[in-house]
């Protein structure tokens, strides 16, 4: 999703006024390179709030982030001619960042959310800071931020003062192509002025939560995915173990447990299973009178984690409808300072989509295991190698997999549960919603990769059953199949090199591709 690509001029205008902005206008210029513009009413609110900035800075009496220094410095009256000088020094301080180099995409997501908070008229900017960052989207130059450097409290301070140093025309960035250059060459190049800070827009370009959002933003729309990813794994899973889909009954469900995300889950792998002749032969050869939990209980577990992702929606959608500066230039005129920075509300979601990231990959796993184990896959060969004990089939796969749900265990511990205390104790609880962010990124990632093995090892079990006469497949799981193999994964047969069968099944999840050849037969699932 980083690939570096200039920004499209005949793409659709985002055009950001006083309104807030929804998760697809982030995701569109995040990820789609989507041109952005700042609405005539949003200019024109900037320009009343910064009247009142101008007004401030002109009493003799000190105003925090006006004419004061900053964090534990506050205490300290800046004299006109040196404000100035304190917002380019603040910017350049805390341009403090360390270690790898950030996502495009998550940079285009923080500069775009910055410039949606400085259009709200609620930070006291020039409507020029606003347009500049705007320009700096569209001629797709991409600031160079680190990795570690916030806190997430006083916002992404660090991250967000690499972007802001680039406006100023210091500091390096990517062009469209991914050259790293001198931010000052690549603005001259696209005809952008380099910004002047003026009283409190140093601190108005790093005082928020965006990086945090931004990034909550993205992975919800990746989660979204890969739960519905996961019902269609669980049930290609449950069909090749010959299991029973009567719990998957809605009477089951939202009746008696009014859980809305296990109502959901049970209602996707219902459709998937649809017209199977595989399924409810439990009772044959190997009498059971319940499948194992995790057959049973997926849409329990996949529920619970839905339910979890629409409460972060709600969280997100929250944070994109607000305006985080501190201080802020409220609609009466007053210039107030505030908590607003500090960033729990997100940390706190940021983490608990990791705890369920982390469960919904163990109990794939589990999956797998059974489909592979001889005795308990309900006639299916031992790790479904071709010729087992010279074929070792998808025993290391599984090896992959267990690393991969042991690693986001690891992940599921939560950022948010910290604080280091900062600057002088002024600052002394912090969030690290940053760092939950980060973590949760690299959850979804391995989510997928868990996923694409369960995809994997279930596909091969139902061609061995189809090979095997035992039923035709439900519609939308041969559909599955089929579209994985034309995807590059491959099926049943003597031992080959896995590895890349595995990258293209993971490829092939996270992408979507699963869930769109599926829905050709189900409709759209949830």
């Amino acid at each position: 999703m980083d690939m570096h690509t200039a920004v499209d001029p005949s793409a659709p205008v985002i055009v950001v006024g006083k309104a807030d902005v929804s998760a697809e206008d982030v995701i569109a210029v995040a990820r789609g390179n989507a041109r952005v513009e700042i609405g005539p009413d949003a200019l024109a609110e900037m320009a009343t709030a910064r009247a009142r900035i101008e007004a401030l800075a002109a009493e003799p009496r000190p105003v925090y982030g006006v004419s004061t220094g900053f964090g534990a410095l506050a205490v300290r009256h800046i004299s006109p001619e040196l404000r100035a000088q304190l917002q380019r020094s603040l910017v350049r301080s805390h341009a403090a960042g360390m270690g790898p180099v950030v996502e495009r995409e998550v940079v285009r997501a923080l500069v775009f959310l910055r410039m949606k908070t400085l259009a709200s008229g609620r930070t006291g900017v020039r409507p020029l800071v606003a347009q500049t960052m705007a320009a700096l989207l569209n001629a797709g130059i991409t600031p160079v931020v680190r990795e570690f450097g916030s806190l997430g409290c006083s916002g992404d301070l660090a991250p967000l003062s690499h972007c802001a140093l680039a406006l100023m025309g210091e500091g390096t960035a990517y062009d469209a192509e991914g050259v790293e250059r001198p931010a000052g060459e690549l603005l001259a190049e696209a005809g952008i002025e380099p910004v002047e800070l003026l009283e409190k827009e140093g601190l108005a370009l790093i005082n928020g939560t965006d990086g945090m959002l931004g990034m909550l933003v993205m992975a919800l729309a990746d989660l979204a995915r890969l739960f519905t990813t996961a019902d269609i794994t669980a049930a290609m899973s449950l069909e090749a173990l010959l299991g029973t889909d009567k719990v998957l009954a809605p009477e089951l469900h939202g009746p008696i447990r009014p859980h809305p995300g296990q109502a959901l889950s049970a209602a996707n792998m219902l459709a998937v299973l649809a017209g199977s002749g595989l399924t409810g032969h439990h009772q044959d050869d190997a009498p059971r009178v319940q499948d194992a939990y995790s057959i049973r209980c997926a849409p329990q577990v996949a529920g619970a984690g839905r339910d979890t992702l629409t409460h972060a929606q709600l969280v997100a959608s929250r944070e994109l409808a607000a305006s985080v500066d501190n201080p802020v230039v409220l609609p009466d005129g007053r210039v107030e300072s505030n908590g607003n920075f500090h960033g729990a509300p997100v940390a706190y979601v940021l983490d608990f989509l990791a705890i369920a990231a982390a469960d919904l990959g163990s109990i794939s796993e589990r999956r797998t295991d059974r489909l592979l184990d001889k005795a308990r896959s309900h006639g299916l060969p031992a790790f479904l190698a071709d010729d087992p004990g010279v074929d070792s089939g998808l025993m290391i796969a599984q090896y992959t997999q267990a690393a991969l749900v042991s690693e986001n265990k690891r992940l599921a511990v939560p950022a948010s549960v910290d604080s280091i205390p900062s600057s002088a104790m002024q600052e002394d609880h912090v969030s690290m919603g940053w760092s939950a962010a980060r973590k949760l990124r690299q959850s979804v990632d391995n989510l997928a990769r868990i996923l694409a093995v369960e995809l994997t090892a279930s596909a091969r079990a139902l061609e061995i059953r189809t090979d095997n006469g035992s039923g035709p497949l439900a519609p939308a799981t041969a559909a599955a199949v089929a579209a994985a193999r034309a995807a590059g994964v491959g099926g049943a047969g003597r031992d080959r090199f896995l590895s890349p069968d595995l990258e293209a099944a993971a490829a092939f999840v996270a992408s979507g591709a699963l869930v769109d050849a599926v829905e050709t037969v189900t409709g759209t699932l949830a």
